[in-house]
């Protein structure tokens, strides 16, 4: 069965493993070596991404943006299966745990390459190919960022703010919080987490929620978050740090994939439950979360 899509943190190590090689850097060659992903290529990608200059390397929700000096983005979404893999020249200092060194064999689902300046090579391998890459103006929005609510790491993001958007509301609060249209980039794995650490169970609806628990709510998902990126995000099956390493935050993890497993809560003598909640999997501890 596929793994978990890529979320906020798995999202972010990538963006932040390719930014010493990929920002800044001048892209000399692309290869393009298949003529869709998850949708076509844009018209012309490779013609249009040689010669570029990657002025800066972003992320909004699961998105990774490289703004180029011609006046375009390059979107990247790394679906289910997609990894973002780094390797240099085997030349000069070592880093160790950062890049591979010297350039690998090519693989038979690296779909995108592309080779900088530096000598540096960025490579994009899909083997389900439910990733997507595409180009559009930077000055100009994008439908699939359109929608997106506020970044759950950045100031937007508050009690006050997630109080009002749960106002009213009558869906469970898992739902609300996978709603990318209110919180951008979390995901199944994440939420399960903040909703364990906060004593809120997965079911309870957002109307009921008092305002000092949403308080919480928010601390606990920028907490998880933050913890998860600095071990490079969660690797359950596909995921991959730009190195090649795997992520290590499922050592971490006290609720999601744990059914059947006790309760981490000290002093706490339940044990974790599944559910499905429209067609996705919520765990959680039926004693500590209410």
């Amino acid at each position: 069965m596929p793994g978990p899509m890529p979320e906020l943190p798995e999202v972010e190590t990538v963006r932040r493993g390719l930014e010493p090689v990929l920002g800044g850097a001048l892209i000399v060659r692309t290869e393009v070596r298949r003529p869709d992903l998850r949708w076509p290529f844009p018209e012309r990608l490779a013609e249009r991404l040689t010669g570029a200059r990657v002025n800066a390397l972003r992320r909004r929700s699961k998105y990774i943006l490289a703004d180029l000096d011609t006046d375009e983005t390059l979107l990247i979404h790394l679906g289910m299966s997609g990894r973002m893999t780094v390797s240099v020249p085997d030349t000069g200092p070592l880093i160790p745990g950062v890049f591979v060194r010297g350039h690998p064999p090519q693989e038979k689902h690296d779909h995108v390459v592309l080779h900088t300046d530096g000598g540096g090579r960025i490579t994009f391998n899909d083997a389900r190919r439910f990733g997507a890459m595409d180009l559009f103006p930077t000055a100009c929005s994008h439908p699939l960022l359109d929608v997106l609510g506020v970044e759950p790491l950045g100031n937007a993001f508050d009690g006050p703010m997630l109080i009002a958007a749960f106002k009213g509301r009558n869906t469970p609060v898992k739902a609300a919080l996978l709603d990318q249209r209110i919180v951008a980039g979390l995901g199944n794995i994440y939420v399960c987490e903040s909703l364990w650490r906060t004593g809120i169970h997965p079911a309870c609806r957002t109307g009921r929620i008092g305002r000092a628990r949403v308080e919480s709510l928010v601390a606990a998902i920028r907490a998880v978050l933050s913890e998860a990126i600095d071990v490079g995000g969660s690797s359950l099956r596909d995921h991959r740090q730009t190195s090649g390493d795997i992520g290590y935050f499922q050592h971490s993890l006290a609720a999601y994939d744990r059914e059947n497993q006790p309760c981490k809560a000290p002093g706490c003598s339940g044990t974790i439950k599944r559910i499905l909640q429209s067609g996705r999997s919520s765990f959680f501890c039926p004693i500590c979360q209410r």
